[in-house]
């Protein structure tokens, strides 16, 4: 088992999975199997650029062609928001989870993001109620700051997603009383 960054080349297999993940998982998601099934191959390709100037870049558990799990970070190009970043996308196959596999994949991302100049911090939502996936994101260094009510809907119910970040740089300090 290899952790490494996927590239175009990843495409057909990263789509195959997180279309499985969706499916899955719809609470887990905003988007739904159908929306992302749609997406022509380019959009995948895309989303697996590489070079310095890539939007996005997604880390995977990679065993010969076959992707186990994976986790995205996703850039702000704003101005103003250019020193955040998005974790997105993180699915382990069921079979292999409650093996270390998902740390794996959040280290990854943290590790890439905390090389990347402007990055201070590293933001995330999760499913409000997915206690495994809270636990592994607390255990990285994540804190939750708040909580959407009906962030996704699934069928005829919504549910909520709790949002959480981790400073990525010492200088980062949240201030004491908001305003």
């Amino acid at each position: 088992m290899t952790i490494a960054r996927l590239t175009p080349h990843h495409a057909p297999a990263y789509r195959a999975l997180m279309l499985d993940a969706y499916a899955r998982h719809p609470d887990a998601f905003t988007s739904s199997a159908d929306e992302r099934a749609a997406l022509p191959l380019a959009w995948w390709q895309a989303r697996l650029a590489e070079g310095p100037d890539a939007a996005e870049v997604v880390w995977a558990s990679v065993v010969g062609e076959n992707i186990q799990g994976v986790a995205g970070l996703s850039f702000e190009r704003r101005e103003k928001v250019r020193h955040k970043a998005t974790l997105f996308g993180m699915y382990v196959r069921p079979e292999l989870r409650g093996h270390g596999l998902g740390r794996l994949l959040v280290d990854a991302v943290l590790a890439h993001a905390r090389v990347c100049p402007d990055i201070g911090l590293l933001q995330l939502t999760v499913t409000d109620g997915n206690a495994g996936a809270i636990a592994l994101y607390r255990s990285a260094g994540f804190e939750a700051w708040g909580r959407e009510p009906m962030a996704v809907r699934v069928g005829e119910g919504f549910v909520y997603k709790q949002h959480m970040w981790c400073p990525l740089s010492v200088g980062i300090v949240p201030h004491p009383n908001p305003p």
